[in-house]
Protein backbone atom coordinates (compact mmCIF):
# COMPACT_ATOMS: atom_id res chain seq x y z
CA UNK A 1 0.00 0.00 0.00
CA UNK A 2 1.17 3.47 -0.77
CA UNK A 3 2.40 5.39 2.02
CA UNK A 4 -0.03 8.06 3.38
CA UNK A 5 -3.27 6.69 1.51
CA UNK A 6 -6.60 7.35 2.84
CA UNK A 7 -6.90 3.42 4.21
CA UNK A 8 -3.50 3.74 5.70
CA UNK A 9 -4.20 2.10 9.19
CA UNK A 10 -0.88 3.10 10.69
CA UNK A 11 -0.96 5.82 13.50
CA UNK A 12 -0.68 9.12 12.44
CA UNK A 13 2.90 10.26 10.97
CA UNK A 14 3.36 12.86 13.89
CA UNK A 15 2.36 10.56 16.32
CA UNK A 16 4.90 7.85 15.38
CA UNK A 17 7.72 10.59 15.50
CA UNK A 18 6.71 11.90 18.71
CA UNK A 19 6.68 8.32 20.42
CA UNK A 20 10.80 7.49 18.73
CA UNK A 21 11.67 10.67 19.72
CA UNK A 22 10.54 10.75 23.60
CA UNK A 23 11.38 6.93 23.48
CA UNK A 24 14.68 8.03 22.34
CA UNK A 25 14.97 10.76 24.76
CA UNK A 26 14.49 8.31 27.68
CA UNK A 27 16.46 6.00 26.85
CA UNK A 28 19.60 7.64 26.94
CA UNK A 29 18.41 9.37 29.86
CA UNK A 30 18.66 5.85 31.24
CA UNK A 31 21.72 4.89 30.22
CA UNK A 32 23.35 8.48 31.89
CA UNK A 33 21.31 8.73 35.08
CA UNK A 34 19.07 5.53 35.66
CA UNK A 35 21.85 2.83 35.80
CA UNK A 36 24.06 2.41 38.61
CA UNK A 37 27.10 2.97 36.18
CA UNK A 38 28.01 6.42 38.54
CA UNK A 39 28.45 9.97 37.08
CA UNK A 40 32.52 9.70 37.61
CA UNK A 41 33.85 8.94 33.95
CA UNK A 42 36.19 5.80 33.44
CA UNK A 43 36.82 3.60 30.27
CA UNK A 44 34.80 1.39 31.81
CA UNK A 45 32.13 2.77 32.18
CA UNK A 46 31.82 4.85 29.21
CA UNK A 47 32.18 1.04 27.87
CA UNK A 48 29.53 0.00 29.81
CA UNK A 49 27.10 2.91 28.50
CA UNK A 50 28.20 2.59 24.69
CA UNK A 51 27.28 -0.98 24.21
CA UNK A 52 23.87 -0.14 26.81
CA UNK A 53 22.61 2.56 24.31
CA UNK A 54 23.02 0.20 21.32
CA UNK A 55 21.64 -2.80 22.92
CA UNK A 56 18.54 -0.39 23.80
CA UNK A 57 17.88 1.87 21.18
CA UNK A 58 18.36 -0.72 18.06
CA UNK A 59 15.77 -2.40 19.16
CA UNK A 60 13.69 0.03 19.71
CA UNK A 61 14.08 1.14 16.26
CA UNK A 62 13.38 -2.22 14.94
CA UNK A 63 10.02 -2.36 16.98
CA UNK A 64 8.98 1.08 15.77
CA UNK A 65 9.64 -0.10 11.88
CA UNK A 66 7.96 -3.27 12.38
CA UNK A 67 4.79 -1.64 14.74
CA UNK A 68 4.58 1.49 14.00
CA UNK A 69 5.80 1.96 10.21
CA UNK A 70 4.77 -1.37 9.22
CA UNK A 71 7.33 -0.82 6.27
CA UNK A 72 10.73 -2.55 5.35
CA UNK A 73 13.69 -2.18 6.93
CA UNK A 74 15.40 -1.61 4.44
CA UNK A 75 13.63 1.98 4.01
CA UNK A 76 15.37 3.08 6.73
CA UNK A 77 18.89 3.03 4.74
CA UNK A 78 21.46 0.82 7.22
CA UNK A 79 22.44 -1.92 4.49
CA UNK A 80 25.05 -4.69 5.54
CA UNK A 81 28.30 -3.04 5.74
CA UNK A 82 29.28 -5.44 3.15
CA UNK A 83 27.14 -2.89 0.93
CA UNK A 84 27.72 0.45 3.08
CA UNK A 85 31.29 0.26 3.68
CA UNK A 86 32.23 2.83 1.10
CA UNK A 87 29.81 5.36 1.84
CA UNK A 88 31.00 4.58 5.33
CA UNK A 89 34.83 5.83 4.33
CA UNK A 90 33.57 8.31 2.31
CA UNK A 91 32.08 10.09 5.43
CA UNK A 92 35.14 9.06 7.17
CA UNK A 93 36.83 11.40 4.19
CA UNK A 94 34.56 14.17 3.95
CA UNK A 95 35.74 14.92 8.13
CA UNK A 96 39.23 13.54 8.13
CA UNK A 97 40.57 15.84 5.32
CA UNK A 98 38.98 19.13 6.15
CA UNK A 99 40.01 18.17 9.51
CA UNK A 100 43.88 17.92 8.60
CA UNK A 101 43.63 20.84 7.05
CA UNK A 102 42.15 22.72 10.30
CA UNK A 103 45.05 20.69 12.15
CA UNK A 104 47.92 22.30 9.80
CA UNK A 105 46.38 25.92 9.60
CA UNK A 106 45.81 26.26 13.88
CA UNK A 107 49.27 24.90 14.23
CA UNK A 108 51.26 26.52 11.35
CA UNK A 109 50.34 29.78 12.52
CA UNK A 110 50.32 28.82 16.35
CA UNK A 111 46.91 29.35 17.43
CA UNK A 112 46.98 25.98 18.80
CA UNK A 113 49.69 23.85 21.15
CA UNK A 114 49.07 20.18 21.26
CA UNK A 115 51.28 17.78 24.02
CA UNK A 116 50.84 14.40 24.74
CA UNK A 117 49.15 13.56 28.00
CA UNK A 118 50.52 9.89 27.74
CA UNK A 119 52.45 7.58 26.09
CA UNK A 120 51.97 7.18 21.93
CA UNK A 121 51.25 3.41 22.63
CA UNK A 122 48.46 4.83 25.35
CA UNK A 123 47.40 7.20 22.61
CA UNK A 124 46.97 4.87 19.93
CA UNK A 125 45.30 1.98 22.15
CA UNK A 126 42.98 4.78 23.39
CA UNK A 127 41.77 5.96 19.66
CA UNK A 128 41.34 2.28 18.56
CA UNK A 129 38.78 2.11 22.20
CA UNK A 130 37.54 5.07 21.02
CA UNK A 131 36.27 4.17 17.65
CA UNK A 132 34.72 1.59 18.46
CA UNK A 133 32.81 2.96 21.95
CA UNK A 134 31.47 6.14 19.72
CA UNK A 135 30.31 3.61 17.47
CA UNK A 136 27.99 2.35 19.73
CA UNK A 137 27.41 5.49 22.16
CA UNK A 138 26.84 7.92 19.23
CA UNK A 139 27.42 7.20 15.74
CA UNK A 140 25.22 4.37 15.05
CA UNK A 141 22.35 4.76 17.54
CA UNK A 142 21.60 8.23 16.66
CA UNK A 143 21.99 8.31 13.17
CA UNK A 144 19.79 5.40 13.16
CA UNK A 145 17.27 7.05 14.82
CA UNK A 146 17.61 10.61 13.47
CA UNK A 147 18.68 10.53 10.05
CA UNK A 148 17.36 6.97 10.01
CA UNK A 149 13.94 6.81 11.50
CA UNK A 150 12.57 10.14 12.06
CA UNK A 151 14.22 12.15 8.36
CA UNK A 152 13.06 8.73 6.20
CA UNK A 153 9.71 9.26 7.90
CA UNK A 154 9.57 13.20 7.48
CA UNK A 155 10.42 13.06 3.91
CA UNK A 156 7.34 11.03 2.74
CA UNK A 157 5.24 14.52 3.87
CA UNK A 158 8.07 17.20 3.71
CA UNK A 159 10.54 17.86 0.77
CA UNK A 160 14.09 17.03 1.66
CA UNK A 161 15.82 20.00 2.64
CA UNK A 162 12.48 20.66 5.04
CA UNK A 163 12.83 17.05 6.12
CA UNK A 164 16.88 18.04 6.79
CA UNK A 165 16.22 20.83 8.86
CA UNK A 166 13.28 19.45 10.71
CA UNK A 167 15.56 15.98 11.90
CA UNK A 168 17.99 18.99 12.66
CA UNK A 169 15.42 20.67 15.09
CA UNK A 170 14.40 17.64 16.77
CA UNK A 171 17.94 16.32 17.25
CA UNK A 172 19.22 19.73 18.92
CA UNK A 173 16.09 19.77 21.09
CA UNK A 174 17.33 15.65 22.00
CA UNK A 175 20.69 17.25 23.04
CA UNK A 176 18.88 20.05 25.06
CA UNK A 177 16.29 17.47 26.57
CA UNK A 178 19.15 14.58 27.57
CA UNK A 179 21.74 17.51 28.54
CA UNK A 180 24.09 17.05 25.84
CA UNK A 181 23.78 20.78 24.33
CA UNK A 182 22.53 23.38 27.29
CA UNK A 183 24.68 26.46 26.12
CA UNK A 184 24.33 28.66 22.96
CA UNK A 185 27.43 27.14 21.63
CA UNK A 186 26.67 23.99 21.83
CA UNK A 187 22.81 23.92 20.46
CA UNK A 188 24.70 25.77 17.60
CA UNK A 189 26.89 22.87 17.19
CA UNK A 190 23.83 19.99 17.36
CA UNK A 191 22.12 21.94 14.97
CA UNK A 192 24.63 22.64 12.64
CA UNK A 193 26.04 18.94 12.91
CA UNK A 194 22.47 17.76 12.25
CA UNK A 195 22.34 19.68 9.49
CA UNK A 196 24.96 18.37 7.68
CA UNK A 197 24.14 14.87 8.72
CA UNK A 198 21.09 15.11 6.97
CA UNK A 199 22.52 16.34 4.13
CA UNK A 200 24.70 13.43 4.05
CA UNK A 201 21.44 11.07 4.30
CA UNK A 202 19.78 12.52 1.42
CA UNK A 203 22.82 12.10 -0.42
CA UNK A 204 23.73 9.02 0.03
CA UNK A 205 20.63 7.53 0.24
CA UNK A 206 21.41 5.61 3.49
CA UNK A 207 22.73 6.64 6.85
CA UNK A 208 27.03 5.01 6.14
CA UNK A 209 28.09 8.27 5.06
CA UNK A 210 26.60 10.20 8.01
CA UNK A 211 28.03 7.02 10.55
CA UNK A 212 31.57 8.20 8.91
CA UNK A 213 31.30 11.73 9.19
CA UNK A 214 29.85 11.25 12.90
CA UNK A 215 32.74 8.38 13.60
CA UNK A 216 35.30 10.67 12.47
CA UNK A 217 33.83 13.97 14.26
CA UNK A 218 33.09 12.43 17.82
CA UNK A 219 36.84 10.39 18.38
CA UNK A 220 38.99 12.93 17.70
CA UNK A 221 36.96 15.65 19.53
CA UNK A 222 36.70 13.34 22.39
CA UNK A 223 40.65 12.63 22.22
CA UNK A 224 41.38 16.32 22.57
CA UNK A 225 38.24 17.66 24.78
CA UNK A 226 36.79 15.92 28.16
CA UNK A 227 37.35 13.68 30.65
CA UNK A 228 38.88 11.51 28.92
CA UNK A 229 41.26 13.51 26.76
CA UNK A 230 44.62 12.23 26.17
CA UNK A 231 46.21 15.45 24.63
CA UNK A 232 47.11 18.74 26.15
CA UNK A 233 45.91 21.53 23.87
CA UNK A 234 46.28 25.41 24.47
CA UNK A 235 43.52 26.90 22.53
CA UNK A 236 41.26 23.90 22.44
CA UNK A 237 38.56 26.69 21.73
CA UNK A 238 40.26 27.25 18.42
CA UNK A 239 40.75 24.21 18.28
CA UNK A 240 37.42 23.00 18.09
CA UNK A 241 36.09 25.81 16.38
CA UNK A 242 38.59 25.72 13.17
CA UNK A 243 39.78 21.87 12.46
CA UNK A 244 36.85 19.87 14.63
CA UNK A 245 33.88 21.72 13.60
CA UNK A 246 33.98 24.60 11.21
CA UNK A 247 36.14 23.58 8.57
CA UNK A 248 34.54 19.70 8.16
CA UNK A 249 31.40 20.90 8.69
CA UNK A 250 31.36 23.32 5.63
CA UNK A 251 33.98 21.29 3.79
CA UNK A 252 32.31 17.90 4.40
CA UNK A 253 28.77 19.51 3.21
CA UNK A 254 30.71 20.82 -0.05
CA UNK A 255 32.40 17.79 -0.53
CA UNK A 256 29.22 15.43 -0.37
CA UNK A 257 27.04 17.74 -2.81
CA UNK A 258 29.96 18.09 -5.22
CA UNK A 259 29.91 14.43 -5.07
CA UNK A 260 26.48 13.46 -5.49
CA UNK A 261 25.38 16.24 -7.26
CA UNK A 262 23.44 13.63 -9.90
CA UNK A 263 21.51 12.47 -7.33
CA UNK A 264 20.50 15.21 -5.21
CA UNK A 265 16.59 16.08 -4.81
CA UNK A 266 15.93 18.34 -2.94
CA UNK A 267 12.56 18.81 -3.45
CA UNK A 268 10.56 15.79 -4.61
CA UNK A 269 8.89 14.42 -1.73
CA UNK A 270 9.96 9.70 -0.61
CA UNK A 271 6.87 7.91 -0.04
CA UNK A 272 7.62 4.99 2.07
CA UNK A 273 6.22 2.25 0.04
CA UNK A 274 4.81 -0.84 1.93
CA UNK A 275 5.38 -4.70 1.93
CA UNK A 276 6.57 -7.30 3.70
CA UNK A 277 8.11 -6.23 7.01
CA UNK A 278 11.52 -7.05 6.82
CA UNK A 279 13.34 -8.06 9.70
CA UNK A 280 16.27 -6.56 11.46
CA UNK A 281 19.31 -6.11 9.70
Amino acid sequence: MPDDTPTDSRPALPFRILIVFVAAVLLWLFVYHGTPLGQDYDRLTHAARAVLTTVLVVPMVVLARRLLDRRPWAGLGLPSLRTGWRHLLLGMACWAVPAALGFALCLGFGWVEIGLGASVGEVLQTAALLVVLVFLYEALPEELVFRGYLQRNLVTRMQPWQAVVAQAALFTLFGFLVGAARSIDRILVFFVFALVLGVFRVATGDIWAGIGFHLGFQTVAQLFSGEGAVFETTGLGTLEFVALGGLPFFLGWQAIERLKKDSLDWRTLQPDPGGRAAGAA
